[in-house]
């Protein structure tokens, strides 16, 4: 049969490939509903990054927090909006194949790239908390004493045994959409974990400190951390894919739904420990009483919460390692199988020789999220809407250019801020985590 070819920009791709591609995806729709869409994609939101935001807090103040807090939420929103429009445009929905059809290979490339970089320090993060909590949890259970060498007081043997008898299984589903009941209970674990440390507010209110309101020194981390936790956006359209429609009002309610706990956590972990506060919210808990049971619970709930996410952060590096590596390929059980095991051994092994949460938040936040966020859904936005709808010229593509440009800021000022400050040593203590 004659090849068709579909013009964009300066790129071809061919009918039949795109048909093919298509094809694949149909398979997936109306897989899911809007409510179990917006507890996939809010728990692709919230995760570890909950945990840091009371320290981004400390080194800001309360209301240079809420405006940067406002302005990352809401760039994330357009963001979505702009991703959705670049996909709606031309029927795809796939983050990687956005990529290819903007700017051909190398857009594809740095796509999954970004994806697989980001999404894998997402994962290691959330591991990084089962390494340090889940010993803590088992040793006020046991009684036993911090000094112990049982093996199960090993926070690096606990990781392997959580990802292969947890993780694993829910890994090796085949739907994203199926993952909605453990998100739901995962949101749920979370929503538990912000009234419990609104509870304790007064309880540990042992520090004699003002409240700061303007900004303070050691903001390196602020603007990563945030923006760390708010990326969503390689797992919109695997669940755009699965839903079909309305996924402009799921990134919003979820984002919406993220904002606000994501304020109230930090400010109530914030006002309890101000300076005090450390990279890991339940970290400087510890330090005040590790017997309380209360916290013992909050320790249980947000170790489940973030292992039922690292399911929901797998998938996109999956479906962006087969388009990358075997594109066009029909389903296969031993690539899906394999890739899975592979990112979690690469997981495991990074959680295990990488010394601090923070630096994962940090560098992640200040690389992948300003390119997921910023840089590439405004450069597919430009390059994708053709111009004879939207010119050059136009507001949208503008504003789409300036939107990139931002995201290219942020990165260069953040990276030059963290090297800064790992190179001048640090002047806060971060407990080790």
């Amino acid at each position: 049969s004659h090849l068709l070819f579909v013009h964009t920009s300066n790129n071809y791709i061919t009918r039949p490939l795109c048909e093919a591609f298509l094809l694949s995806y149909s398979q997936f729709e109306g897989k899911t509903s809007f409510g179990m869409s917006v507890f996939n994609l809010s728990n692709a939101i919230m995760g570890s990054g909950i945990l840091g935001l009371s320290y981004a807090m400390s080194n800001t103040g309360i209301v240079l927090f809420l405006i940067l807090l406002t302005c990352i939420a809401c760039l994330s929103c357009y963001s979505v909006h702009l991703l959705l429009r670049s996909a709606g445009v031309v029927g795809i929905r796939a983050y990687e194949q956005l990529g290819l059809r903007a700017f051909g290979h190398p857009g594809k490339i740095i796509a999954a790239i970004a994806i697989t970089l980001h999404n894998i320090g997402a994962m290691s993060s959330y591991l990084f908390i089962v390494k340090y909590e889940l010993p803590l949890v088992i040793q006020t259970f046991l009684g036993l004493t911090s000094s112990s060498e049982d093996w199960f007081m090993n926070g690096n043997y606990l990781i392997i045994l959580v990802t292969v008898s947890i993780i694993l299984p829910l890994a090796l589903m085949r739907h994203l959409g199926y993952l909605g009941y453990t998100s739901g209970f995962s949101l749920s674990c979370m929503v538990f974990f912000l009234s419990a440390v609104s509870q304790n507010l007064e309880l540990y209110h042992i520090f004699c400190c003002e409240v700061t309101l303007l900004l303070e020194l050691q903001t390196a981390y602020t603007i990563p951390i945030l923006a760390f936790a708010f990326v969503c956006h390689p797992e919109v359209l695997p669940i755009y894919t699965e839903l079909s429609k309305r996924m402009q009002n799921i990134g919003n309610v979820s984002i919406l739904g993220m904002f606000i706990m994501y304020f109230f956590t930090a400010t109530f972990g914030y006002l309890t420990f101000y300076e005090n506060t450390e990279a890991e919210l339940l970290h400087t808990y510890s330090k005040v009483d590790p017997l309380d049971t209360l916290i013992l619970c909050v320790r249980l709930a947000v170790l489940v919460a973030v292992t039922l996410t690292v399911p929901v952060v797998l998938f996109p590096i999956r479906r962006a390692l087969l388009q990358l590596l075997f594109p066009g390929k029909p389903f296969n059980w031993l690539r899906h199988i394999a890739i899975a095991v592979s990112l979690l051994i690469c997981v495991n092994l990074l959680v295990i020789f990488v010394p601090n949460i923070r630096d994962i938040f940090g560098f992640t936040g200040a690389t992948t999220a300003p390119t997921l966020i910023f840089i590439l859904p405004g450069l597919f936005y430009i390059r994708i809407i053709p111009t004879e709808r939207e010119p050059l010229n136009s507001r949208p593509k503008i504003q789409a250019l300036c939107f990139s440009a931002l995201g290219f800021i942020f990165m260069t000022m953040s990276l030059t801020f963290i090297i800064l400050d790992w190179t001048t040593g640090e002047k806060r203590s971060l407990g080790g985590h």
